[in-house]
């Protein structure tokens, strides 16, 4: 496999050793990091795409247009030069990829959760295990290869809060991002930003691509995502996101990713 030679392009300052790795002639070098509760990187970007696996614990990853929140066993890809934060809200330990531009034709254009197959998380462990740089000609390079098809057949996962432009959408977002069970209705989100109903809606079909009520739910959902995944119970979870039992919580759960809360953190 060739491939350029890649400076690293964070917009946050980088070590030398980091920009030496990042300049490896490999189409993806790998890296295994383990960080504390609570750690927050600046925004900054990569001249590489990234597949960041979270083999325990949960991330978010905010860029200019959205929230994702990463549960253990999947993984977010990032485009190259995507201006983004991560931020953790439990001990995490993230296996990354990065991956050159040239050999991530074909793959999403935008951030996104990926759903990681038991065979695409041994390929990722074993690649990261590998020596960076891995020599080329014999099985290290094939298995890079297998990997790389592997990521471009991932099941993507709609997993993202999309952050509006409007200043009296930022009001809400903002609120609701405090207070997620917050019920009140368009209308009285209308009185307090200074918008009536009509305008708050046609603003968040066309800055979201949702409804308010569909907007509303994703927040909840991602919230839910980073407390389940912290260990947190169902029901004091379903009560402060506001839904009236833990059996409504679960069924919306269920309707929005396809299974219920318990099934979904466990792996496959």
């Amino acid at each position: 496999m060739k491939t350029t030679n890649i400076a690293n392009e964070t917009i946050s300052v980088a070590s030398d050793a980091t920009r030496s790795f990042m300049a490896l002639p490999r189409p993806v070098v790998a890296l295994a990091k383990d960080f504390p509760a609570g750690h927050v990187t600046s925004f900054h970007h990569h001249a590489r795409s990234q597949l960041l696996y979270a083999s325990s614990g949960v991330m978010t990853v905010t860029t200019d247009d959205g929230i994702w929140v990463v549960p253990p066993f999947r993984a977010i890809w990032i485009p190259a030069r995507m201006r983004h934060q991560r931020r953790t809200s439990g001990p995490l330990s993230v296996r990354t990829l990065y991956i050159d531009p040239d050999y991530s034709s074909g793959f999403p254009q935008g951030c996104c959760v990926v759903a990681v197959s038991p065979l695409l998380k041994e390929l990722i462990l074993h690649v990261v295990s590998m020596p960076q740089p891995y020599p080329l000609g014999g099985p290290e390079e094939r298995l890079v290869k297998v990997l790389l098809d592997q990521i471009h057949a991932v099941d993507l996962k709609s997993l993202r809060l999309p952050i509006p432009r409007d200043l009296r959408l930022k009001k809400i977002f903002s609120a609701l991002l405090k207070h997620p069970g917050d019920k009140k209705t368009l209308d009285e989100w209308g009185r307090i930003v200074g918008a009536t109903r009509r305008t708050l809606t046609r603003l968040f079909q066309s800055e979201t691509g949702m409804s308010f009520g569909q907007w509303r739910q994703q927040i909840r959902i991602l919230e839910s995502l980073r407390r389940l995944a912290e260990k947190e119970p169902v029901t004091s979870v379903a009560i402060d996101l506001g839904y009236e039992s833990p059996s409504a919580f679960i069924s919306m759960f269920k309707k929005a990713l396809g299974k219920t809360p318990g099934h979904y953190f466990e792996y496959g």
